[in-house]
This record gives C-alpha cells, structure tokens and sequence, in this order.
C-alpha cells in the first residue's frame, strides 16, 4: 500500500520521470555475463587498414562472474550506441571466471586464446564516448555501459574497467 501511494506521489511531482532517466548501467541484469572492460581507444593513431591496421587493438573483455554455470556466448550480441553490432555465431563456451576478449580485425577465435574476431576492420567503439551493450541471444540485456573519455577514463590510456 505505501508503495502504491509512494508512486503516485512520485508520478504527480515528476520524480518518477528523473528515476526513469537514470542511466542505463545503473540497473544491474540478471546475467553471469558482464563486460569486465573495454580498450575502446587502440594505442597508436587510429588504422582500420586490414593489413597493418590496429583495430585488433580495440577489444571488449566479456567475463562469465557466475560461480558455478557454463555460459554459451552463441546468439549474444555486442552492440554500441549507434547500432553497429556484433553477433557470436558460434558455440564459445565460458567456464565460471572465464573470459573472453572480443577483437576487432581478422583472426582465428580460439577458446585457448580467450579470443574472438569480429572479422571486420573497422573500429566499433568511439573513441570520444559511446554505449556497450551486451544482449542475450534472447534479446534480453545482459550488461550495458555508457563511456565518455573525460568522465571515465581517468588515466587516459583508452581503456576502461568494469566490474572488476
């Protein structure tokens, strides 16, 4: 009943609106899968060149935090604020603490190595600011951060960690 009345109050003064604008890696999805980080800026002068490029340097670590189940990465998808978006379209199978770098360029995907190509030389995270979402193959959020170089990237070294 107070929650009721608590949201009717909420709704009447606007605050309901401002709790609705909060940013979306505020919320916490229910997911064993999370970005630990992002070296959303490659070092060195931006290259998309598939030979001699350094878009291999841009990489998306995804990181299985649960405990005790195996995460198939098949169906997810990685995808930033303009809609550019990567689908895992094989079985990569994460073990509980494993992770996984995604890269851009051409490559062999190794479970060995932690690595996946995203076969495509361009660069796909921003290297001003930009938003990372992590889907479900369900389509469900999975994680989702948003970036600016100047809030969040104190170092300036073009990389970013999250969740530990």
């Amino acid at each position: 009943m107070r929650i009721r009345h608590a949201l009717a109050i909420a709704a009447a003064t606007g605050t309901l609106a401002a709790i609705a604008a909060t940013p979306a890696q505020a919320a916490e999805y229910s997911s064993a899968l999370k970005i630990r980080g992002v070296q959303y800026d490659a070092p060195g002068s931006d290259s998309n060149r598939c030979s001699g490029g350094n878009s291999k340097d841009e990489y998306l670590t995804i990181k299985n935090y649960s405990s005790s189940a195996t995460v198939n990465l098949k169906g997810y998808r990685v995808k930033d604020a303009t809609g550019n978006t990567f689908v895992f379209p094989a079985n990569h199978y994460l073990q509980p603490g494993d992770y996984i770098k995604l890269r851009g360029g051409h490559g062999t995907d190794s479970d060995t190595k932690n690595v996946v190509y995203r076969q495509n030389c361009n660069f796909i995270w921003n290297n001003d600011k930009d938003t990372i979402i992590l889907d479900k193959s369900t389509g469900a959020h999975a994680d989702v951060h948003s970036y600016t170089r100047t809030a969040n990237d104190s170092d300036r070294n073009g990389y970013i960690n999250y969740h530990g």
